[in-house]
Order: structure tokens, then C-alpha cells, then sequence
């Protein structure tokens, strides 16, 4: 550690500490990234943008538990991807807090493109599969958008709404995908390193933002009682 200015008194590092946390708690927005909740289907086949995958009943079950585990936080404002799943899950989430979602579609699912219908027991034959898992920033869907296209437009929509939200906490229902591309952004990191994060059904993710000041990545596939 550097010797202090002569002159100068050096801040204590837990002085700077309490006001990271005191900026990020009082001064910033905080956006609570929600996977939606598992359909039938999840894990088995990659049903992206499809119509008509809805929750089954452990689903709203789990949905049920997600607004549960949220009700000692505030919140001003709930978005929701505009695919079946994710809008159930966010109007169950949204529910005691008399809030209804709003559609975001820059939030929504990857256009998986020809690939959206398939098994992963199929999908992991392809050619593509190794880039998309281990080079994703090459990697285009056949007929769909790629990676980064997702992430931008997912990250100028999580700006767009820390912007409006003030010092508030808005939660947001998206897809697995979207919210690692998002998380991996605020995180400074590569696309290439996205893949290397988790993100389960009905987990909530924390960040903070505010312009002008570096992103706090809060939680990460948060699985209990979110603190208010």
C-alpha cells in the first residue's frame, strides 16, 4: 500500500466502503433481473420465441414462491419480456404489489431462428453448438440474430429503465440468456465468458446503476429472500 501524502490524511478504507454501499443503496437504481418460471418444456427443448409455452403448475408455484421471497421489497415498476412465460410469471410476481407488467420488448428471448422448436438433444449435434457455447461472440443464429445483437439491445433497455426508475427498485421477467448477456456486461467481462455464468428459473439477479457511475453487480442467480 502507497505511504500517504504528507499533509494529506488517507481515507480509511472502511470509510470508502460505507459510502460504496450508502451510493449504491440510497443514490442508485436497482434492477431485479427475474428468469421466468419453468414450463413443461424447460430444459428438454429450446422453445424461444414459440407461442403457446406456458406455465404448467410447478411453475406457478415457483412463481408464487419468487413473489413471495419479494415481498419485503419495494418495488415501482415490473417489466416482462412479452413471451407467454415470462408475462405469467411477472403478472404472479407482480400481484402483491398491485403492480402490472409492462411489456419491454428489447428484454425479450433470442431469435433462435431455425433453431427455435428443436431438442438440446439435437441442437448439441450441430456444428454451431461448440461456437455458441464457447465462442459466442461468433456465433449467429440460422435465421435469427446473434449474441451481441441480443446483449445491446438488452443492456439499452436496462439503461433506458435504471434512467427512469430514479433511486427506485424495478424488477424486470426475462430469459436465461438475456440475463447473463446482461449480468456479463455490467460485469465488464467478454462475451466469450458469458456462458460461464448461471442464471435458474425464478432466480433474481441485483444491479445497481446510475449515470456516470460504474454498474454494482449485487447478486447473481439469487435463489432466497431478496433484503428490501
Amino acid at each position: 500500500m502507497p505511504a500517504s501524502v504528507p499533509g494529506k490524511p488517507r481515507l480509511a478504507y472502511p470509510t470508502v466502503v460505507k459510502g460504496l454501499r450508502w451510493l449504491y443503496s440510497h443514490a442508485m437504481a436497482r434492477l431485479l433481473l427475474i428468469r421466468h418460471a419453468p414450463t413443461p418444456e424447460t430444459g428438454t427443448r429450446l422453445t424461444g420465441r414459440l407461442p403457446g409455452v406456458s406455465l404448467g403448475d410447478a411453475g406457478i408455484a415457483a412463481a408464487e414462491q419468487v413473489a413471495a421471497n419479494l415481498g419485503g421489497t419495494t418495488l415501482k415498476r415490473l417489466y416482462a419480456s412479452p413471451i407467454e412465460r415470462t408475462m405469467e410469471t411477472a403478472t404472479i410476481v407482480g400481484a402483491p404489489h398491485g403492480l402490472t407488467p409492462i411489456v419491454e420488448e428489447d428484454m425479450t428471448e433470442i431469435d433462435f431462428g431455425s433453431w427455435a422448436g428443436r431438442s438440446f438433444g439435437q441442437l448439441r449435434r450441430t456444428k454451431l453448438w461448440s461456437t455458441v457455447q464457447t465462442v459466442p461472440s461468433q456465433a449467429r443464429f440460422p435465421g435469427g440474430e446473434s449474441f451481441l445483437e441480443a446483449q445491446h439491445r438488452a443492456v439499452a433497455a436496462c439503461d433506458r429503465i435504471a434512467e427512469g426508475a430514479g433511486k427506485a427498485t424495478v424488477a424486470i421477467v426475462s430469459h436465461s440468456d438475456i440475463i447473463k448477456l446482461v449480468v456479463s456486461h455490467y460485469l465488464g467481462q467478454s462475451i466469450d465468458l458469458f456462458q460461464r455464468i448461471n442464471i435458474s428459473t425464478t432466480s433474481v439477479s441485483a444491479i445497481h446503476l446510475h449515470p456516470g457511475v460504474p454498474p454494482f453487480v449485487d447478486v447473481v442467480n439469487g435463489r432466497g429472500v431478496l433484503r428490501a
